[in-house]
């Protein structure tokens, strides 16, 4: 769920992708070949779901993307640095900002990010530092 919020921004689209992978895997679950992948095959669905959804917005964002907040507490945490960081990545070129969701918010591994995105490794090196580079302008910029 996390990973399709942040990807789309605005949790009923974000809940719909996720059913739907979900959705997926289950009509699909007789004919897994390795049933221990199941977890990378819902994230695959996933990411493709939200690259779909993207592309019917015509990659105009609807709404800005809130933090969902459990408790006083969390809610006091959630403040103005989180909020830029959302808006610099939505800034970020899609693959760019898939990578950084796969690694900074769902903490998956480089492994498990390449078989997600279905990219090799280094791939997924490449990407990642050259969206932390441009993800780090984009920030720098909205503090002068």
């Amino acid at each position: 769920m996390r990973l399709a919020l942040i990807m789309l921004g605005d949790r009923p689209t974000a809940e719909d992708v996720v059913q739907d992978a979900f959705l997926g895997l289950h009509r699909r679950w007789g004919h897994l070949r390795d049933r221990e992948n199941a977890l990378a095959y819902v994230r695959s669905a996933v990411l493709n779901n939200c690259r779909s959804a993207l592309r019917r917005r015509r990659l105009t964002p609807r709404g800005r993307h809130e933090p969902p907040v459990w408790s006083a507490e969390a809610a006091a945490l959630v403040g103005e640095e989180r909020r830029e960081v959302i808006r610099a990545l939505q800034r970020l070129p899609a693959r760019q900002r898939e990578a950084l969701v796969l690694r900074y918010f769902c903490e998956l591994t480089e492994e498990e990010i390449a078989r997600t995105m279905r990219v090799s490794r280094g791939t997924v090196k490449s990407t990642t530092s050259r969206a932390l580079t441009a993800l780090a302008r984009i920030l720098e910029e909205g503090e002068r």
